[in-house]
């Protein structure tokens, strides 16, 4: 926040909880916006509208990492969307994004993680592991989607759903880069750094498969953070 304000001179009137909250409210908007404008004029297909939501509104994380926004505005803020994509789903209120031809609660269970996630992690003042959860389910499943519908060649079926070699692989990737890059950040280039990243990106991958009504946008994030800050605990201190 401090140096948000030196680059910002004139943000030093404005309360820092209200900027807080107006930052984060600025950015759910514009990705809103974004899809909203993609559906509308652009006719792309309710998945691709739905991954824009699920890619962008997930760097809300990293603002309320940044920012230091309390726990109570990201769990309140959490809260108020698991309700508004409750509702989603009996009425038209994010039309293009629950409505993808299939059951799932994945959006609902999106915003639960975050509340989850903040709620655990800025009590113990480790706000990354959050962090990590969040960006893993972000990203990784985001991109696994997109690349595993478009290059998904080589299909396999695990728990009653069909996924694809090229997905998997793809959430497998995108989960170590993102793992890697936040604990390089934290303890540098260590051995442990590239062996947490290696075995959380593979069990991520592994929770992925399990995505039955959407629980793996709940499973992913948890369970990649837990074990992430495990692993820490064991490996490192």
């Amino acid at each position: 926040m401090s140096t948000l304000l030196s680059l910002f001179p004139a943000l030093e009137s404005i309360s820092p909880s209200w900027l807080q909250f107006g930052s984060v409210t600025v950015w759910l908007s514009m990705i809103l916006l974004i899809a909203w404008g993609v559906h509308r004029f652009a006719k792309a297909d309710s998945e691709i509208v739905r991954k824009i939501v699920h890619i962008g509104s997930g760097n809300v994380i990293l603002l309320a990492w940044w920012l230091s926004i309390p726990a109570s505005v990201g769990i309140t803020a959490s809260i108020l969307a698991a309700g508004v994509t409750l509702l989603s789903y009996r009425f038209p209120i994010l039309p293009g994004i629950n409505s993808v031809g299939r059951q799932s609660l994945g959006t609902f269970f999106y915003a639960v993680s975050i509340g989850i996630l903040i709620a655990c992690f800025w009590y113990v003042q480790q706000p990354q592991y959050a962090a990590m959860g969040i960006l893993v389910m972000t990203w990784g499943d985001g991109m696994a989607a997109l690349i595993g519908q478009r290059f998904g060649k080589h299909k396999y079926n695990l728990f009653g759903g069909q996924k694809s070699w090229e997905g998997s692989l793809t959430m497998c990737l995108v989960s170590g880069m993102i793992i890697s890059l936040i604990l390089l950040g934290i303890q540098g280039n260590v051995w442990q750094t590239w062996v947490i990243s290696l075995v959380v990106a593979v069990v991520a991958t592994g929770l992925e498969t399990f995505s039955f009504l959407g629980i793996d946008n709940l499973t992913v994030p948890l369970g990649s953070a837990a074990l992430a800050f495990f692993l820490v605990q064991v490996l490192v201190h």
